[in-house]
Formats: C-alpha cells, structure tokens, sequence
C-alpha cells in the first residue's frame, strides 16, 4: 500500500508540474520495470521555437560602453598612445639587424639576403600571418644590446601548416649566439614540444660567442641542449628541417646533421666542426670553406645534408616542398564569426598611467570576444575575478580575467573553473593584473590569511595540473606571488604576452627599495634601488630575458591571440583529445 502511495503522489507531482510550465503534451508512461517515466513529445509550437534558436547567438553581451570625453579615459589613451609609438621605435631598431654597414656587408660582400627576406620566401604570409615571437630579447642586456637576440623566431603557415622557424640574423654579430640567443632556442623548441608544430631551422651563424662559453655550452639549459630537445622532437613524431644559409661551424653543425632532412646552399652554406683557420692553424693545411664543408661535399661525399640548391630561393622552395610531405593535418579556420561591438583602440584608455585596469576588465573584454558576448561562471562569487566562457575568431576559449586582487573566493572560484575548462578540453586564456597587497589585513585575521593562501595555492595546483592550452597576457601590474595562479612564466603557459604597461616583480618597487636600504643602513642610495626595480619590473626587461614572448600593443591582443588558438588547432586536428576519468571538483 506504501509504495501504491508514493506512486501515486509521484503520479500527481509530475502533473502538477507539466500545468505549471503549461505543456499539454506531458504523458505519463509505464514501462516494463512499472516504474513512471516522462514522455515529451514536441509539439508544432515547440518545434518552430527550437528551429528558430538554432541560428541564435550564444552568450550575453557585455556592456562595454566607455565615456570618451572623460578626462581620465584622454589621459589614460595618451599615456598609452606614447608607450606604443616607444615599442614601435624599439621594434624598428630589431628590424634594422646590425645596422647599415653590417646589412651591406652582408648583400654586397656575402652576397646572401637578409633573414625577413628569406622567410617571405618560406612563409606563405610572412607580412600578415607570421607571429614573431620576443623581438625583444637581448635589449639592452649586461653585454650590450643584441636585436632579436640574433636569431628570429616565430610561427607562420608554410603550405597551410603552422611551422616554427628559428631563423639566425648574420647581420648582428655574424648570426653568434649570445646565452639569451640559446634561451630563445630552447623557448622556440619547448613551444614544438607542446605543441607538436613542425620546426624549420635557417642557418647562418658564426657559432657561440666564445669569451662568454662558459655561460652557453656546459649546463643543462646551456647550448647542448638545442641539440637534445631536436632528438627529442624527432621521437615524438615532430618534423624537422634545416636550411644552410650560410656559416654552420663548430657545435651548430649539429643542427642540420641532427635534423630529419637538410638542404645547403651552394658556395655560401657551410658546415664544419673548426673553420679553415683552425685547420690552418692545427695541421698547416690550406683548405677553402667550401672545400672543407661546401654543399658539393655535404650532398656528395658526406650525406651530412640531403639536397644540393644552386640558390637560396631554390633552396626554400626546396624546403617549402619538405613541409608538403610532413603528416601534419591543415587545420580548418572558423568562418562565422562577429568582431566585437566596440573598437579595440579603445583599450588604451581604460589602462591608467600606473598600469592598472582594475574597474575596467569588463569593459576590455568586450573589445576582445566575439561578439562582445560572455557567458560568465559564477558572476556573483569572488567578483575579483572574472571567469566565463567567450568566442575568439570563432575559437571558444575560457577566461580568467583579474578585476582587483585575488581574494579567498576568486582564487576558489578560479580553481573551480579551470578544472571546468580541463573536463570541456577548451584553452585557457589569462588576462592577468594581480597584486598581494591587500586593502588591510586587520589584527587577528591570521585565519583569514591562512584561508587565502590556501585558496590561491588550491588554484595554481589546479593550473598547473592543466593539459588543456594556457594562454596568459600580463595586461596590467603583477605584483606578488599570487601572480603564479594566473599562470605566470613558471607555470607552462603555451603562449605569454605583455603589454607595454604592465609591471611584473615580487613586490612593489618602491617598497622593496625601502626595504633594501634598511636592511643594509643606506638610506642614502633607496632613490637609486628604486630606480633599478623599477626598470627590472617593466615589460621591456622581462621580455628582453626572455620572461614572456613579447611585448604586444593592447589593440593587437585580440588579433595575437587570435593566431596563437589557430596554431593550437592544429595539434588538436592531430591528435584527439584523450578524455582524463577525473571529475570537477568543486573548491
């Protein structure tokens, strides 16, 4: 009688429910098990509203509305107007290589072309679809400036295939490698690594620059590294391909000769262990470069390379005919998509001079997604920090944006919401802008503290531990440690972003100046220690160390970051994501 009972109040709710959301099409069915089941069957009505939804547009718009004639928007758009015009000047000056003189030694002596020029040969775009990555790197370094770290690295299309290209510039310094010139190698060969993207290796290098060996050659991230990441990339099924160019001496023969396939130039790529001097010098023998290691003997008598170009047009599209044969699937681009509401040269205004955005990111982010629409997660819950889901050129990408510090609830909210981005397979993007300080931390509130701390270490275990692709821009001031949950530098990200803005230091500058000169009893020179880390803490120190990738003005984020989930596509066309049995857990 009991179970007759709560069938039939069972029978009872169902129907009550089906009045309340005024469906007349709700019938309650028996199956064999006699247990009540509910049977919907679509309606006429019901039908057309389903078809009309179909072609709707997902998400919420973000008001993202900015009042431009308000004085501090003009002085904020300025401020940042004129850092953009310095990183203009600065990029100018890396594209320049060594200089006039060295640039005509280089055409008219040597008679080869420059490095930008050889990779419009390669590249399908070079102009319009080539991330370069840390241009940057070797400004204003303890031994001097060196553009590009002499070596240009980045990613383009070469027959519709994503490729990476580490290319040396000969024009600064002979193409020597400087320590931040092996840094920048190694950075190009982990992103392959991530990423399965097939890498193209043009020579033209005098080899190390010897007085500071002992800094590039012996330790585990030092210059022999390069040649364990290549065996490395060929085991995982990475192609690779060198083009000789021009000098290839000492350790650097073992690029081409470690590299799946290998073409030389003829009469100016040469490959050697010790250059006719050095022979000269042990044996008293004679010998010319192309003798000791031209391409007739390479291609002839050694087998050290695998195909004779007669030029160096021929020899790239010798090896743009290689990256045909490479088993690599050409992604599929999205097609529908809309541009945000508003203009993305709008972001220089919502950036204060000091570097902060915080009040703003809402309004930045309508200037990013698709569409201006977000489908935010967990709006009313640590508010500090935003979190949902966006379009981006048709790529759907999860977001964690910093709106002022990372609370106890933000870092809980931000650990919840990666593992929903792991458990979907869809990339995480971090715009970062974070600090430690807090606005008080009151006598007593250790608990509190305590709480925080584990809230943000819950986070960045829960980033960490990510297989889905991390993508972090520092858009505003990152100061502490805190920073490290967003996925700063130490934490894997695939891509790492600055914008000429931003800040990045263990702590603020001017406090740590104070501290300093306490701590040492010299007043007298904090002014001079806050000048020092204040120069440390900026974008063009960090990305001149390769800290990040780049330096990148605001309004080109979107389009940056566009390209980086096009090249991320492409490993995922490859290779299916392998669902992990883990469940979300709620922080």
């Amino acid at each position: 009688m009991s179970n007759l009972i709560a069938g039939f109040c069972k029978m009872k709710s169902v129907c009550s429910i089906a009045r309340t959301v005024g469906c007349s099409r709700a019938k309650l069915q028996t199956s064999s098990s006699s247990r009540w089941k509910w049977h919907c069957t679509p309606s006429r009505s019901c039908s057309a509203a389903g078809a009309s939804r179909r072609g709707e547009t997902p998400f919420v718009p973000i008001d993202g509305e900015v009042d431009q004639s308000h004085l501090d928007y003009q002085t904020n758009y300025i401020h940042n107007y004129e850092l953009n015009e310095q990183l203009t000047e600065m990029l100018g000056v890396v594209r320049a290589g060594g200089g006039e003189r060295a640039m005509k030694k280089h055409t008219e002596r040597n008679k080869k072309l420059f490095i930008r020029d050889r990779l419009r040969l390669l590249l399908d775009d070079y102009d319009n679809e080539f991330l370069e990555l840390s241009p940057l790197c070797g400004w204003e370094m303890e031994y001097g400036t060196i553009p590009a770290g002499s070596n240009v690295c980045g990613i383009g299309k070469i027959r519709g295939k994503w490729c990476a290209v580490s290319g040396s510039d000969a024009t600064i310094k002979g193409g020597t490698s400087y320590p931040i010139t092996i840094t920048k190698q190694l950075r190009l060969q982990d992103i392959c690594e991530q990423s399965r993207i097939p890498a193209i290796y043009i020579i033209d290098s005098g080899g190390a620059f010897l007085p500071m060996q002992s800094e590039i050659f012996p330790d585990k991230n030092h210059g022999g590294r390069v040649f364990y990441k290549e065996a490395i990339l060929s085991a995982l099924g990475v192609s690779q391909t060198a083009i000789v160019c021009g000098s290839c001496t000492a350790g650097g023969a073992y690029v081409p000769s470690m590299a799946d396939e290998a073409i030389i130039v003829h009469e100016i790529g040469t490959i050697f262990l010790g250059g006719p001097p050095l022979v000269q010098a042990a044996t008293g023998e004679v010998v010319t470069a192309e003798n000791l290691g031209g391409a007739t003997l390479h291609c002839r008598v050694s087998g050290v390379t695998d195909h004779f170009a007669a030029t160096e047009e021929e020899a790239f599209a010798m090896g743009r005919d290689a990256v045909s044969t490479f088993n690599v699937a050409t992604p599929e681009e999205p097609r529908d998509w809309n541009e945000p509401l508003y203009s993305q040269d709008e972001i220089l205004g919502l950036v204060s001079a000091a570097g902060e955005v915080e009040g703003h990111m809402r309004q930045i982010l309508a200037r990013l997604v698709d569409g201006s629409r977000l489908h935010e997660f967990k709006k009313l819950f640590g508010p500090t920090l935003i979190t949902g889901f966006a379009f981006v050129k048709g790529h759907l990408v999860g977001i964690a944006a910093n709106d002022g510090p990372l609370t106890h609830d933000a870092a809980i909210k931000g650990a919840h919401f990666a593992q929903l981005c792991q458990h979907r397979n869809v990339p995480l993007v971090f715009l970062q802008s974070v600090s430690d300080v807090e606005e008080s931390w009151a006598e007593g509130d250790a608990e509190l503290l305590g709480e925080t701390i584990r809230a943000r270490a819950g986070m960045a275990s829960a980033v960490a531990c990510l297989t889905v692709p991390k993508i972090t821009f520092l858009v505003g001031n990152s100061i502490g440690s805190s920073s490290v949950a967003m996925c700063g530098a130490s934490f894997d990200p695939r891509f790492s972003f600055m914008w000429p803005n931003a800040k990045f230091a263990l702590m603020q500058p001017g406090e740590r100046a104070r501290l300093v000169a306490e701590e040492y009893g010299q007043p007298e020179k904090e002014e001079a220690l806050r000048a020092k880390y204040e120069k440390q803490a900026t974008a063009i120190y960090a990305s001149s160390r390769m800290w990040n990738d780049g330096v990148i003005a605001p309004q080109d984020t979107r389009q940056v970051l566009g390209q980086c989930l096009s090249i991320l596509s492409q490993q995922a066309a490859s290779q299916p994501f392998v669902y992990e049995k883990r469940a979300v857990l709620r922080m």
